[in-house]
């Protein structure tokens, strides 16, 4: 199996009623497939979730990228799967923030490793977020006077 894109149709609401589906089936339903020849599949309800998850981006006119991944990636896989460098990569890695397995001279990551630091770092994101607004919420930044009006200058005014 090698790497493809999935793109949107012209027509992305046509996937509205798989997607519907599929949100229905989540419900504790068993998703089966038909074949040509009408045996039934039951699907498991981890692929199903993929499926789900792919029609939805399709819908939404978002292309989708399906990549077979091993459960053991190099140093270069993991930061992609990041969206970060491979430096930054190896610099976690070293602060023991992901953990590894060096069997050579190259380091291996497992793949539920790097989705768990992941997960874990955008809760932590989230949570800093959260906690900047609080903050500001109470500084008062968010709290405009009642007779206060707010203008902007036109590209002619200038700024004043």
């Amino acid at each position: 199996m090698v790497e493809r894109f999935v793109l949107p149709s012209n027509q992305p609401e046509s996937l509205s009623a798989l997607v519907t589906a599929l949100r229905q089936d989540a419900r504790g339903q068993e998703s089966v497939l038909v074949a040509s020849d009408e045996s039934r599949i039951e699907l498991p309800d981890d692929l199903v979730a993929v499926l789900r998850d792919v029609a939805t981006a399709l819908s939404q006119g978002f292309a989708v990228r399906v990549a077979p991944q091993h459960t053991t990636l190099t140093t270069s896989q993991a930061a992609d799967v990041l969206g970060i460098s491979r430096p930054t990569l190896v610099r976690l890695l070293e602060q023991g923030e992901i953990p590894f397995d060096k069997p050579g001279l190259h380091r291996r990551v497992r793949l539920a490793d790097v989705l768990t630091y992941q997960e874990r770092a955008r809760r932590a994101r989230s949570a800093g977020l959260d906690e900047m607004v609080r903050h500001s919420e109470e500084a008062g930044v968010y709290d405009i006077d009642e007779g206060a009006t707010t203008a902007r200058s036109t590209p002619e005014q200038g700024h004043k």
